[in-house]
């Protein structure tokens, strides 16, 4: 398994929002502990409100400078959101994105499964926020496990949020009845206790009862240690009924606790 060795730049999508807001204040703590440039990126259907865009864009940028001493850089492109950001992230090479969406309650479902359609497929990982930089325990990490080999890329970024944070990862995951399952997700914890050790990453292993699902026990338990992250593979391929019913991990990304959630898009199959 291969360790990360990013060093670009964190992109925010910026869409004039309370929840955009959110999601900038989350990116300057990041930028602030990695030194790493912020880029604001802002989609229009227009070629003619672009001018306006990035004038509004870097007057955003000067007031950021003045209050947390750090301007990020700005761009603003016609297109559609769904493949404009994550293009813009690929050809920034960067190391991460953070976004704001709502949660799940009405229209605001349809909101939140549109925002999966922005992350799957993005060659770096996206964090997802609800709410602004709190004072939720960022040490304690959430990583759920199930029986997808694909689970075990996201440990690397495991081993890149402790160099920072220090933190102490809770390896989730639930019994099932099925014996090959059950075979492949027992592989997957045991890759991921062996490269957390071989790290000297801090971790311990919660089985949760299983009778509410995976993603729902995890937000649970998330909360109740107070966590600050929880850190997720999106699903491979993704379906256009995934988006309109609602893949498991819409259901932990949209999250009522209002956790933010590191989604880790699999690597493209070789």
């Amino acid at each position: 398994m291969q360790d990360k060795n990013t060093n670009g730049p964190i992109v925010v999508p910026w869409d004039y929002s309370e929840k955009a807001e959110f999601a900038l204040l989350h990116a300057i703590d990041f930028a602030k502990a990695l030194d790493r440039e912020i880029i604001l990126v802002h989609i229009t259907k227009w070629e003619n409100d672009i001018a306006l865009n990035v004038e509004r864009l870097n007057l955003k940028a000067e007031d950021v400078m003045v209050q947390y001493g750090i301007r990020p850089s700005v761009i603003v492109k016609t297109g559609n959101i769904f493949t404009e950001i994550k293009s813009i992230v690929s050809e920034c090479n960067a190391e991460l994105a953070i976004m704001g969406t709502h949660g799940m309650k009405g229209l605001q479902k349809f909101t939140g499964s549109w925002a999966l359609k922005v992350i799957a497929g993005s060659k770096a990982p996206f964090l997802v926020v609800q709410n602004k930089p709190t004072e939720a325990d960022i040490h304690k990490i959430v990583l759920p496990l199930d029986f997808k080999l694909e689970e075990r890329e996201k440990l690397v970024w495991a081993n890149f949020l402790t160099q920072i944070f220090r933190c102490k990862f809770y390896l989730c995951y639930i019994e099932n009845s099925d014996i090959q399952i059950q075979k492949r997700t027992q592989a997957n914890i045991n890759a991921a206790v062996k490269y957390l050790e071989s790290k000297s990453i801090n971790y311990e292993l919660k089985r949760l009862d299983g009778k509410d699902g995976l993603a729902a026990e995890s937000v649970d338990f998330a909360e109740s240690i107070g966590s600050g992250l929880i850190i997720i593979m999106t699903t491979k391929n993704l379906r256009f009924q995934d988006y309109v019913l609602g893949a498991a991990e819409q259901q932990i990304i949209a999250n009522e606790a209002k956790i933010p959630v590191m989604c880790v898009n699999p690597m493209p199959d070789k």
